[in-house]
């Protein structure tokens, strides 16, 4: 059985489009179709376009073309006032968030592709005037109460952008099993139960709290830089990106991608706010007592070796057997 998807670009820069082709090793389309999955029509992907792409949204709205995946990639416009006419769809010159609340009713799943789509992301931030939102978590487009015809609330599929594997395996589980188990945010929890932090390469660095000073070194990103892994929901360590990266393996500090306002941090990407030398924000379920403590201690026991190449943009002192030691 096919299971179709159509996909909606909102107010989006296109990042979570170009993130989900690099899916797998055979790129999106062939990796949706593993599963039985087809694409009914993607603004960048589809050969439809013009009055034939407007064909295929009205079909949908009408309830004659059956939608089974609802994908919005982008934030909702819905300035001014409320009109939502600061995005029309082209050819038509309605607002998109109208042809997004129509479609969101007719659909068996709504998927929100990244964290504009899921809670407003970077054009949500500070005071724009587009009065952009996300389609459904904490005051979005789409009443509180919105469930869709499957009978799940809107499925975020949260990150700046997301990891292409978390877009296909989501779309595969509904696909599958026809639900999808969600944390408290609305991401799908086989992604989101995990932290950023897990598998990270620079872990030994963080439990001796041996702390990068500036970028480009090889220590812990946390204390200085403004590394918020410990507190981000994401496999991004365990499945990497393309086979072998990250964001902190590529030396930048995680930036909480996948979790409401991370677009607005109250402090610069690259600073760790701190409060009396301490940083404000903590590893999730540590008290702040335990962390200073903890920090203290870790400090104090730090290798010569690891103290050395937190410091420095590659290894200077290579970890060694002590004398009389075999391997």
């Amino acid at each position: 059985m096919t299971f179709s998807v159509l996909w909606l670009q909102a107010g989006s820069c296109g990042g979570c489009t170009m993130s989900a082709l690099g899916a797998d090793d055979v790129g999106l389309v062939r990796a949706l179709e593993r599963f039985g999955i087809r694409l009914l029509l993607h603004p960048s992907l589809s050969e439809a376009s013009g009055a034939e792409a407007l064909s295929i949204l009205e079909d949908a709205a009408a309830g004659r073309l059956a939608v089974d995946a609802l994908c919005v990639e982008g934030a909702v416009m819905t300035g001014p006032d409320g009109s939502g006419r600061f995005q029309l769809m082209p050819g038509d010159r309605r607002p998109v968030a109208r042809w997004i609340e129509t479609l969101a009713g007719r659909a068996r799943h709504v998927v929100a592709v990244g964290s504009c789509a899921a809670y407003g992301g970077i054009p949500a931030s500070g005071p724009a005037a587009a009065d952009a939102v996300g389609l459904h978590y904490g005051g979005g487009l789409l009443p509180a109460d919105f469930r869709a015809a499957g009978g799940l609330p809107v499925i975020n599929v949260a990150g700046c952008a997301p990891h292409p594997g978390w877009l296909v395996e989501t779309l595969a589980e509904l696909a599958l099993s026809g639900t999808c188990a969600l944390d408290s945010q609305g991401r799908p929890r086989f992604f989101a139960d995990h932290l950023a932090h897990h598998g990270c390469g620079r872990n030994e660095y963080y439990e001796y709290k041996a702390s990068a000073a500036k970028a480009g070194d090889r220590g812990c990103l946390m204390e200085n830089l403004g590394c918020k892994a410990t507190q981000a929901p994401g496999d991004c360590n365990l499945r990497r990106w393309n086979g072998y990266g990250s964001c902190t393996d590529a030396g930048f500090a995680c930036v909480g991608c996948t979790t409401p306002g991370f677009q607005d941090p109250g402090a610069p990407f690259q600073e760790t706010a701190k409060i009396a030398g301490i940083p404000v924000g903590l590893p999730v379920d540590m008290p702040k007592a335990w962390f200073v403590a903890l920090a203290a201690l870790s400090k104090s026991a730090t290798p010569q070796r690891v103290r050395a190449n937190a410091r420095a943009d590659h290894i200077v002192v290579p970890p060694a057997r002590r004398p009389g030691k075999t391997p």
